[in-house]
């Protein structure tokens, strides 16, 4: 069989849409081949969901194409540019080390949105040097990479809309930080890898033809059903507050704290991206911040909501000219619609929350309900996911908040709550069941599973995914999975992948 042959057997079917945008968007890379590519982990469900054969990626050729050593049949080899908010602070970016290989088309045999198909990119992070890397080698760390497909994978199977992990692979190269650390690359799937900062750069650097552009393909790639309405561009803004209204209170309904919500972490299809400084918080408290670079607490817990406001405040600044000749207009009309976020948020939260507590219907006590409950974890120091799973399962009842005079009134008052609906008391929990997971990828086990790797057992690691591979199913062995780490001096801090 001819090298050709087999890797084409590995089922790419690229569409490169990207580079149908005019040139400035993106550049063409030179791959930079690795010394020893080792396929680490590979994740087969996402492969085949992708129409990708697992066994082919899995061979030499495979291992090549996920290393960036050859390029895919079919494929691109591209970087694309961008700009972003930088804690406040504007400035230009672009894929330093990231290398969008195609965009792969899998046919879905549905046309709700008048499409039988759906792409998603599939990228390289970490694979060597581009024209944005600003003077950095654009490698990436094994722990680092590592972690990003163990969060992912929990987003995503926590329910969130989150870009995926398809393989990590190292490289067999040394990489120079504070340490000497493994090279990895991280194979990245995402419905595109459109970013706000992707319309700030367009806004900033090029012009209102090039924005129209971004636009219309924004449009196409994900909201194509605000394609022939009057204002689509507004309307395609307003689809963009929606997805990020509800994505950001699925992060709060979970305890996940993104740690970095700067304008170029911030996609437009409304998916979680770049799990570097993130973490999910424990003990219960609105102002934890785990990033070791936010020492203001811009991108703390509570701040998530206002900073997807702020963010998205930049967004519809670039799309002005495009929404209304009349900046006046423009911003008007912008205006009326970034007002909704925080209703739109508190709305989809609210829902989520009354979930998390059996409710099936709407009462006018459960905002009080819900936010004594948050009071109460918050003065007592509870965990936050452990004091959901101890009212779901009514286990492990018995100390700290739940052992006061103030639980006992609030536990009174939400069964009574509980009895007043159509539904059972059994169906409630139920409800809760789906609503509240059992599992979290825990800071110190996710440490825990990098720290082996890094000593070459990836045993820990898949032990840990495949716990947190259905997080609302209890199981026994998840108990040792949601006991708390030991207690510590020094808040728990996380670092930007390098």
């Amino acid at each position: 069989m001819s090298e050709g042959k087999q890797i084409n057997n590995i089922g790419w079917n690229f569409h490169n849409t990207y580079k149908d945008l005019p040139k400035p968007f993106y550049s063409e890379i030179k791959l930079s081949p690795v010394r020893k590519p080792e396929l680490i982990i590979l994740n087969e469900p996402l492969a085949k969901a992708l129409n990708l054969n697992v066994e082919a990626l899995k061979s030499k050729e495979g291992v090549e194409i996920l290393a960036g050593n050859k390029k895919a049949e079919g494929g691109a080899c591209i970087a694309q540019a961008y700009s972003g908010h930088q804690f406040g602070h504007f400035t230009m970016l672009g894929d330093g080390r990231a290398v969008l290989i195609g965009e792969q088309k899998v046919d879905t045999g549905i046309n709700i949105t008048g499409e039988s198909y759906k792409k998603f990119d599939i990228q390289l992070k970490g694979s060597g040097r581009t024209p944005y890397s600003r003077g950095g080698d654009g490698r990436a760390v094994l722990g680092p990479m590592l972690r990003e497909y163990i969060i992912s994978e929990a987003m995503y199977n926590l329910k969130i809309p989150t870009t995926r992990s398809l393989a990590v692979v190292k490289t067999g190269e040394k990489v120079y930080r504070e340490y000497v650390k493994e090279g990895a690359i991280l194979t990245r799937v995402a419905s595109s890898h459109l970013r706000f900062g992707t319309f700030e750069y367009a806004s900033n650097y090029l012009g209102k033809e090039e924005v129209k552009k971004l636009a219309d393909y924004a449009i196409e790639t994900h909201y194509p059903y605000v394609r022939n309405d009057e204002n689509k561009y507004l309307s395609f803004l307003k689809e963009v507050i929606k997805a990020h209204a509800s994505l950001v209170s699925k992060w709060l309904c979970v305890g996940f704290i993104h740690g970095v919500m700067n304008t170029d972490n911030m996609t437009i299809s409304g998916e979680s991206i770049d799990y570097g400084p993130c973490a999910f918080m424990n003990t219960y408290d609105p102002d934890t911040v785990f990033s070791s670079i936010d020492v203001q607490g811009r991108y703390a817990y509570k701040n998530q909501p206002s900073m997807a406001s702020w963010n998205i405040c930049r967004l519809a600044e670039a799309l002005l000219p495009l929404i209304n000749e009349d900046v006046d207009v423009a911003i008007d009309l912008a205006q009326k619609e970034i007002f909704k976020f925080s209703d739109l948020h508190f709305k989809y939260w609210f829902s989520q929350m009354r979930n998390k507590l059996g409710f099936f219907n709407e009462e006018p006590m459960d905002k009080a309900i819900i936010e004594d409950l948050l009071s109460m974890m918050e003065k007592y120091k509870e965990d936050y996911t452990n004091t959901f799973v101890s009212l779901t399962y009514r286990k492990n009842m018995n100390s700290g908040m739940f052992a006061t005079s103030e639980f006992t009134n609030w536990h009174k008052n939400w069964q009574e709550r509980l009895e007043r609906q159509e539904e059972s008391i059994d169906e409630a929990y139920e409800l809760m069941k789906k609503s509240n997971p059992v599992v979290i990828p825990r800071n110190h086990r996710v440490e825990e599973a990098l720290k082996s790797a890094d000593n070459g057992d990836f045993t820990v690691m898949e032990k840990l995914l495949s716990i947190l591979s259905n997080p609302y199913e209890y199981k026994e062995e998840m108990d040792e999975y949601t006991e708390l780490a030991e207690p510590s001096d020094l808040p728990y801090r996380t670092y930007c992948g390098t």
